[in-house]
């Protein structure tokens, strides 16, 4: 196999990441010996919790929902067709900071009321709690948010992914009598996830980005931590500075893990 020139490899060494490095790594210090950095960096990552749980529980249930809807756009039946095209072109077109605030304020409220009115017997017998449109925690509609918002993503590199299988090996495992489950869990998805994998972690890393819009409902992750502080104090310049380099751990620190995680998916492709 043939070799870049040594030239040409030195032009391409990954001066970008020591550029950044070197970046992170002073920012590090001045947190470390200045008070005020320190305070803000300690105010801020006190909602690392919450953004990290609001992006992992969201991408998970967005992946299962994900994967739901594209399996029923690659169904035999047209009306499940039908209703994942038009779910996916419908939420790919709404911006999710909109989807947020439709499933905080019109979804959630509706909800409650559907319940209000189906369980009403049971809740006058005591059989069931009555339940307010203040019990659906602001967290929970944010989660909810963006799993449909990212979800509709999902569906469409799933479907690119199972669509990559050769038809010959489905047709292959027909023949062997395997039900459409199996063929799905031994033969197609085993070899979609080398294809869906980096996409969809690529998505992951969106997902803690974006989970900062849940700031919005007032919602403790770190974006709205560092609101609160910097409203207070007056110190914006320092509190974004912070709250933009502890996001920039979050995500290079993810990337590196899941470019980690698809380089053994690869391996394990070539064993």
């Amino acid at each position: 196999m043939a070799t870049a020139p040594r030239g040409e490899a030195r032009r391409d060494f990954p001066w970008w990441a020591v550029a950044l490095g070197l970046m992170m790594a002073c920012l590090a210090i001045v947190i470390a010996v200045n008070d005020l950095y320190g305070q803000v960096f300690l105010v801020v990552t006190k909602g690392i919790g919450i953004t990290i749980g609001v992006a992992l529980t969201a991408f998970v249930l967005a992946t299962a929902l994900g994967l739901g809807v594209a399996l029923a756009g690659l169904s035999g039946s047209l009306a499940l067709r039908q209703a994942a095209r038009f779910y996916i072109e419908t939420i790919r077109g709404i911006p999710i900071l909109v989807l947020l605030f439709y499933v905080a304020f019109v979804g959630a409220p509706a909800i409650m009321g559907a319940y209000a009115f189906l369980a009403a017997p049971l809740i006058e017998k005591g059989l069931l709690p009555a339940l307010l449109v203040r019990d659906f925690s602001l967290m929970w509609r944010a989660i909810i948010a963006l799993m449909i918002g990212y979800s509709a993503f999902i569906a469409e590199i799933f479907r690119a992914g199972i669509q990559s299988i050769d038809q010959g090996q489905i047709d292959a495992a027909k023949a062997l009598g395997l039900s459409r489950f199996q063929r799905f869990r031994l033969v197609v998805f085993p070899q979609a996830l080398k294809v869906i994998f980096p996409p969809l972690s690529n998505d992951f890393v969106s997902m803690v980005k974006d989970s900062s819009l849940v700031s919005v409902l007032g919602v403790s992750d770190i974006t709205q931590m560092a609101k609160v502080y910097a409203s207070g104090s007056f110190r914006f310049f320092e509190t974004y500075s912070i709250l933009a380099y502890v996001y920039l751990i979050l995500t290079i620190g993810l990337s590196m893990l899941l470019r980690r995680v698809e380089r053994r998916l690869g391996a394990g492709s070539r064993g």
